[in-house]
């Protein structure tokens, strides 16, 4: 729900209202329903709004009683209803049903040590002119976005980076640092982004703008301790079901229609088949299919939409689906050599049709160990009493893309005096050494890759379709349980999901369970051979104007894939997105 954008100007720099007004014109797809703005002295808070919760009367910016307080958000806060209720017990009166409102009455009651009663996704900006300071709030896991920016204006922030650009009118650089790690990681990692000067607020993070001086905080961080829960167990599967079966419940709350994305995997359709127990009624659901059987789900996705008695409407893609790659790259701001991106829009807008909200199973795999790279690095990997250095040097090949010995190569002005991504990562894990080693692998991908790339694709290609995206799986409560279960019960006995698998196996049947492991993205490596060589061409053409890359490298990749020599589809899709995103931005 909702797009914000907001900044704190320096005397004599506050944007026109024009300006104001354009900057929030860059965000209509997050909220096509309503927009507000407010403005003084040095201070703008501006949002566009996807009326979802108390659809008459939820129009942002809330105001205090004394207008000392403003407050604008982008998200949902699932359990508002009980918040609500516990405002009003100690007399604290809500006029409107709208989440937003509970935000600024609890902020009123209890400062910002409210933020642990929330359960939702969100990004939140509150300005206290008592303090003269703008607090910007992201939810624990990263689904909502937000970026900040500190320029020769002001300091600057928003859901999306073209929205605070627009409002700043500053020029836009690429940053070398981040396209360095871009090329490692196949996304850019936060809080990097390829904006020079434009960073990811961090998720579980405060951000306090006061006088023109950031400062951070975490307010929320994954369990730090050594993960004691015995996931073989009865008591374990119970309280797993419970956790994610109130999740689902809690997410099916709208004043707006509500579906779901339905790929018949584990994941999917475990969110599906939870949701029918508490929805009363049919619950629509889309799907994606491909004409390549190496991709296409379709038949599975049809079996679970049957099981759970749910209408299922698909919609097959085509390799000119490709012809909308700039377009997704404008929404999502960043290059990312995700190409699953695009079957997510198009299931996105097949949803638009019918419902403004979809649950989703995102997350489960990155929770419970459910990507085969982890199950082929544990199952050959063993040594002895390793340090994490040993294990994190073994595992960091299944994180990467190109290489660092590869970047030196690619990059014209690469140098080994950068930070090397490898560094990068590993500094974020070190704090978890207490974990074992499968819970390191997964923080990682927790911690980088959701909210780097994995939460970007529902929340933009949704919102791109004006569609918003919820994520059961990452309701903090189940986050937490699954970082206190020992990876052991995640991962053995040459099983991806092991605890997970044999929780939900009565609810969605032997078929869904057991089925392989499929990736949900399309069969581009073929593609570029055939019917899009053309197109892969004039892309990879297209960042010679850079003047960073090494362009006889470049075409050295192509020819190997096209030659059969090397399979290197990521590679290519990573480069041709790096060619849209200058297209789109530079």
């Amino acid at each position: 729900m909702c797009g914000i954008v907001g900044g704190v100007f320096k005397p004599g720099a506050i944007p026109s209202v024009k300006r104001i007004e354009s900057a929030l014109d860059t965000l209509t797809h997050r909220g096509p329903d309503d927009r507000g703005y407010f403005f003084e002295q040095c201070c703008v808070l501006g949002n566009t709004r996807l009326s979802i919760q108390d659809v008459a009367d939820g129009h942002q910016p809330f105001y205090s009683d004394d207008g000392d307080v403003v407050v604008i958000q982008n998200g949902e806060i699932f359990n508002h209803i009980e918040l609500r209720e516990d405002l009003l017990s100690t007399g604290i009166r809500c006029t409107t049903r709208c989440d937003t409102e509970v935000i600024l009455k609890l902020y009123e009651r209890e400062g910002l040590g409210f933020l642990d009663k929330l359960n939702g996704m969100f990004a939140i900006a509150i300005y206290d002119r008592r303090k003269e300071s703008v607090f910007l709030i992201r939810d624990r896991i990263g689904v909502k976005p937000l970026f900040i920016s500190q320029c020769s204006s002001g300091v600057v922030f928003g859901s999306e980076i073209k929205a605070l650009i627009r409002l700043s009118a500053m020029s836009i650089q690429l940053d070398q640092q981040a396209l360095s790690h871009y090329l490692s990681l196949n996304y850019v990692p936060p809080p990097l982004t390829l904006f020079q000067g434009v960073s990811h607020v961090m998720p579980g993070t405060v951000t306090c703008i006061q006088l023109g001086e950031i400062t951070s905080y975490r307010w929320w961080q994954l369990p730090k301790g050594s993960p004691n829960l015995d996931g073989s167990t009865d008591a374990w599967r119970d309280e797993c079901l419970s956790i994610l079966d109130d999740a689902t419940r809690l997410r099916l709350r709208s004043d707006a229609p509500i579906g779901a994305f339905l790929s018949g995997g584990l994941d999917s359709s475990t969110i599906v088949g939870l949701a029918a127990r508490s929805y009363d009624s049919t619950l629509p659901v889309f799907s994606i299919g491909f004409d390549d059987p190496r991709f296409d789900e379709s038949r599975f996705a049809q079996e679970a939409a049957d099981r759970f008695g749910m209408l299922m409407k698909s919609k097959v893609v085509a390799p000119d689906l490709l012809d909308d790659w700039s377009k997704a790259t404008y929404f999502c701001d960043q290059p990312h050599g995700d190409v699953s991106f695009l079957p997510t829009w198009e299931v996105a807008k097949l949803a638009s049709n019918d419902v403004k909200v979809v649950l989703t199973g995102d997350g489960g795999d990155e929770l419970f160990a459910g990507y085969m790279k982890y199950l082929r690095f544990f199952e050959k990997w063993s040594v002895e009493s390793p340090t994490q250095e040993q294990w994190f040097s073994a595992y960091w090949p299944t994180l990467t893309l190109f290489s660092e010995r590869e970047k030196s190569s690619l990059l014209l002005n690469w140098s080994q005096d950068e930070v090397q991504t490898f560094d990068f990562v590993h500094d974020l894990v070190k704090p978890f050494k207490a974990h074992d080693l499968i819970n390191q692998a997964l923080i990682i991908d927790t911690l980088l890759l959701l909210p780097g790339n994995n939460l970007v694709k529902p929340d933009r290609m949704g919102m791109a379709a004006s569609v918003e995206a919820r994520t059961p799986f990452l309701d903090f409560r189940m986050v937490e349980f699954a970082f206190k279960t020992r990876g052991i019960d995640k991962l053995s006995e040459n099983q991806t999901k092991k605890c997970l698998k044999a929780t939900v196996r009565d609810l969605i049947g032997d078929d869904l369970t057991d089925r392989k492991k499929q990736m949900f993205t399309v069969p581009v490596g073929e593609w570029f051979k055939n019917e899009r060589y053309e197109y892969v061409h004039y892309h990879l053409s297209n960042l010679d104007d850079l003047g960073l890359l090494d362009m006889p490298r470049v075409f050295e990749l192509l020819q190997q894939h096209v030659s059969n020599s090397v399979n290197r589809t990521r590679e290519l899709r990573a480069l041709v997105a790096l060619s849209h995103w200058k297209d789109c931005f530079l």
